[in-house]
């Protein structure tokens, strides 16, 4: 995968509540693959409903969730808000783009629904 290919499925430089959202989504299937979105919310210090408006774009991702991110899994507020990923860890990077394709797809498919 190329830098522009990289550079589009991140959003770099989109920092829209929806491009937040997306991120947020990949980064909690790296931080917990296979696990709830409620235990992601635990450990992050915020409510279910509270990450379910940040992963539907109704919000920007709160401190709380950002700190977490950071200190827990080494994906930092730059990726979070701007889509800039070159100072990630290369394996931290790996399991984000593994994901962004998937949340990418997820959303189209959300607001494909919400207009039916």
């Amino acid at each position: 995968m190329d830098i522009e290919e990289k550079e589009q499925l991140a959003l770099t430089g989109d920092m829209s509540q929806k491009a937040c959202a997306i991120r947020l989504r990949a980064a909690r299937r790296v931080a917990f693959p296979g696990v709830e979105a409620r235990e992601f919310a635990d450990a992050a210090g915020v409510t279910k409903k509270s990450l379910s408006l940040m992963e539907k774009g109704q919000q920007y991702p709160n401190r709380a969730v950002m700190k977490y991110l950071y200190r827990g899994h080494r994906i930092d507020f730059n990726f979070m808000i701007n889509g800039d990923f070159a100072q990630l860890p290369h394996d931290v990077q790996s399991a984000l783009f593994a994901q962004l394709g998937r949340a990418n797809n997820e959303w189209g498919q959300d607001m494909r629904s919400n207009r039916d």
